[in-house]
């Protein structure tokens, strides 16, 4: 197969630098560079990358109105840098194997590629991966000394900043001979459902078609059934006092209380208040927020600037599945929201 990467972009285009399409020799894909215009010319150039094993750099420039070249008349109005590699047997599947790997583990990791050089010994193309925990050597092909000692600790250093970013950044070799993408894996993030009941399917099933990993709760075995959430990671029969000795919190981004049972609901906003999750969403009116806010008492002064109640975002609509996609769109935007606001503070 063939994995494109875009490098690079100018003007307006449907994806951002980072953004990974893979082809097969038999023209299938997965994923998108553009809304689906340029992925058959690219197709064609990949058969030429998987036969040959060369990379190739391919330059899409649309900010001609006219679109005489293309004739497709997309309007996109933007340029776009796409570097095309084979992965294969011959290249141990490389780098899919790293990031597969990565991501099976919930693991921060980034992967640099040469996008330019202009050393014989150095193709555009070649590959670095961080040293896998365990491993004795890094994989991939072996770039200069300069490159294998600072893209590690630059790649661990971005992703400590962001680990659900889709952000890149870039290495540059001495006098300019070689440019390094380094690309970090975005990391879907980790959502806690609290309570199992109907109306958190839904949730469960939209937040996973977005990829994200989703662990559910609840204390009631007729609810508790993995069958029911296929969609999520993990589904665990627990009492709200029994949250904390199963899961480590701080792997989570976010968690939702949705029990419909006051007194679970109480002791799970009990036990996320003594966490560090950036948000908590509570289900249930402002008065029902109000009244489980005084249950707690001084627990409760380390939850409210954290707590979203009523959760969700005001979209309109009343069914299961309307509050649901209130419920991730308020998630999503947060988590989002947050993310931008680390890496202006960072830049």
């Amino acid at each position: 197969m063939a994995l494109g990467i875009l490098v690079h972009t100018a003007g307006s285009t449907y994806r951002r630098p980072g953004a990974m399409l893979l082809m097969a020799e038999g023209g299938e894909y997965a994923g998108l560079l553009s809304g689906g215009c340029l992925e058959g010319d690219l197709g064609e150039r990949a058969r030429v990358v998987i036969a040959t094993g060369q990379a190739a750099l391919v330059t899409y420039d649309l900010r001609n109105s006219d679109d005489l070249v293309w004739g497709l008349g997309l309007g996109c109005e933007g340029a776009m840098h796409i570097l095309l590699l084979r992965v294969g047997p011959r290249e141990e599947w490389q780098p899919l194997a790293h990031l597969a790997a990565a991501l099976a583990a919930h693991r921060p990791t980034a992967i640099g590629i040469v996008t330019e050089s202009r050393d014989d010994g150095l193709p555009a193309g070649a590959l670095i991966l961080p040293r896998a925990p365990g491993a004795s050597a890094s994989s991939g092909q072996v770039l200069p000394a300069e490159a294998a000692a600072v893209l590690e600790p630059h790649a661990l250093a971005a992703l400590a900043a962001a680990p659900h970013a889709e952000s890149i950044g870039w290495l540059q070799g001495p006098d300019g001979r070689w440019k390094l993408l380094l690309l970090p894996l975005s990391l879907p993030p980790r959502l806690l459902v609290l309570g199992a009941g109907p109306d958190a399917l839904p949730v469960v099933e939209l937040a996973g078609r977005v990829h994200w990993r989703v662990t559910v709760v609840d204390h009631r075995p007729a609810y508790a059934v993995p069958s029911h959430f296929p969609l999520a990671e993990r589904v665990l029969l627990a009492r709200p006092d029994e949250v904390t000795p199963a899961l480590d919190l701080s792997h989570f981004s976010a968690a939702v209380v949705m029990s419909h049972h006051l007194p679970s609901d109480l002791e799970y906003l009990r036990v996320l208040s003594a966490s560090s999750l950036p948000y908590v969403g509570l289900l249930g009116p402002p008065a029902r927020r109000e009244k489980l806010l005084s249950e707690l008492g001084s627990e409760a002064q380390r939850l409210r600037q954290r707590l979203h109640a009523p959760v969700g975002l005001n979209l309109g609509g009343r069914t299961p599945e309307a509050i649901a996609l209130a419920i991730v769109a308020e998630i999503q935007a947060f988590l989002h929201g947050m993310l931008q606001a680390r890496s202006e503070h960072h830049e």
